[in-house]
């Protein structure tokens, strides 16, 4: 075994015992009897971990999953695919391959949510009661929020947008791969919303950057980081650490700009600054991450906070057990959930078995006992083959996994082959309801 070998393994035993197991999985009961009926709306990571985990610890349960999407789509590898790293068949399976025997599948879009009557409707016309309600659909894409950009660009003209799927992260390539060898000046853009992953804006910026750099080109490069927000990254210390890698790579950070509009042929951007005044800008690449909501069905169900982020719906839940404030019979999961953290696949690992433990308790009888905390991990990529394994919680207060052993704010190459490796395997054993 040579020393890459040796490493590639220490590396996937580390991140999968970085899935050690959540309290809440301390000291499972035999199984419980009942008749509830459950449904899980979302065959996400958060919808399939919940749907196996409640198949192991009910018995008697009516457990329906609705969800349209016949594939499943491994969204921590966008970002690989999106600078050529991996394929695109790297991030897909089919959804029918994770969830569990025993449950009901509708695939069929959800049309609205009744949580008076404890219904469900479909767009196909079903109306689905429900005893207990798990949202767990995801989020949207608001493409239409940005003036003049459809994804039919995607690949063209300079134009990447890698988080719509594997397709467009491919494409993405084409255009970013083609800006690393000609240079130019590259626009590299985040959302005034909440989103998925908000590190992901940073790894595209600085795998792009360095893949330039190895080619011979960052003389001929002008990377910006045009971002509506006043920070680099939304804990502190993190964020002086992304300003003093921009520092030293030459990347410069435009705070307080939200792109609205694009003019692909002339190859310009129209900004909105913080007084509101638009800002214009050239680019020969232009990474568009647009703005990032709940589903319709969500805001028009009347499950959205309503005095804040009454922009993008998030459903309105108790930040420690997820559960609906008005709707006690109703839980919160992954991306859609109205909490100050959590939209990363991490994330989901720690609040799945959170809901999984205060619905079970509320179906006997008795009060749950889990709480999450708001931990979030990005594996932030800032070269190719190294890492900063950044873990935090509500609080911004750092929670590594490995203290002592893996510095969260170095540049790692372990810390590389967690996320490049190890990590897929940790996120498919928490598919199984096994992480």
């Amino acid at each position: 075994m040579d020393r890459r070998d040796f490493l590639t393994l220490m590396a996937a035993g580390g991140a999968l015992a970085a899935a050690h197991p959540h309290p809440a999985d301390a000291a499972k009961a035999q199984p419980v009897q009942t008749s509830a009926r459950i449904v899980i709306i979302g065959a996400g990571a958060a919808g399939t971990a919940l749907a196996n985990r409640l198949v192991d610890r009910l018995e008697g349960a009516q457990i329906t999953v609705i969800d349209p999407r016949k594939t499943h789509l491994y969204q921590p590898g966008l970002s690989l695919v999106a600078t050529g790293l991996k394929p695109p068949s790297y991030v897909t399976s089919q959804t029918a391959h994770w969830l569990p025997k025993g449950i009901d599948w509708r695939a069929q879009k959800v049309a609205a949510v009744d949580p008076e009557a404890k219904t469900v409707a479909t767009e196909g016309g079903e109306t689905i009661a429900y005893d207990w309600l798990i949202l767990a659909p995801g989020l949207t894409l608001d493409h239409g929020a940005i003036e003049g950009f459809s994804l039919d660009m995607v690949g063209e003209n300079g134009i990447g947008a890698l988080y719509t799927g594997p397709e467009y992260a491919a494409r993405t390539w084409k255009a970013a791969q083609a800006f690393t060898e000609t240079g130019g000046t590259g626009i590299f853009t985040r959302p005034e919303t909440e989103m998925k992953c908000a590190g992901a804006p940073l790894k595209h910026t600085f795998l792009i950057d360095d893949i330039a750099r190895r080619a011979g080109h960052s003389s001929k490069m002008n990377m910006v980081y045009a971002a509506p927000q006043d920070t680099l990254f939304g804990v502190p210390i993190v964020a002086e650490k992304v300003r003093m890698i921009f520092e030293d790579r030459g990347i410069e950070g435009r705070l307080g700009l939200t792109l609205k509009s694009i003019d692909s042929e002339a190859k310009r951007a129209t900004f909105r600054d913080a007084s509101g005044s638009a800002v214009e800008m050239g680019y020969d690449y232009l990474h568009v991450i647009p703005p990032q909501r709940a589903p319709d069905f969500i805001r028009q169900s009347g499950l959205s906070w309503a005095d804040k982020w009454t922009d993008q719906g998030w459903v309105e839940c108790d930040m420690q057990t997820l559960r609906h404030l008005r709707y006690p019979d109703i839980f919160a999961l992954g991306d859609v959930a109205g909490v100050p953290k959590g939209k990363t696949a991490a994330s989901v690992k720690w609040q799945v078995p959170v809901v999984e433990d205060h619905l079970i308790a509320a179906i006997q009888g008795r009060e749950g006992q889990a709480t999450y905390d708001g931990y979030t991990s990005c594996p932030m990529i800032t070269r190719i083959g190294r890492a900063m394994l950044v873990e935090f919680d509500y609080h911004d207060n750092l929670v590594p996994s490995f203290p002592g052993i893996i510095a969260p704010l170095e540049e790692l190459w372990i810390s590389w082959l967690m996320k490049e490796v190890a990590l897929k395997a940790t996120y498919n054993a928490m598919l199984r309801g096994r992480a």
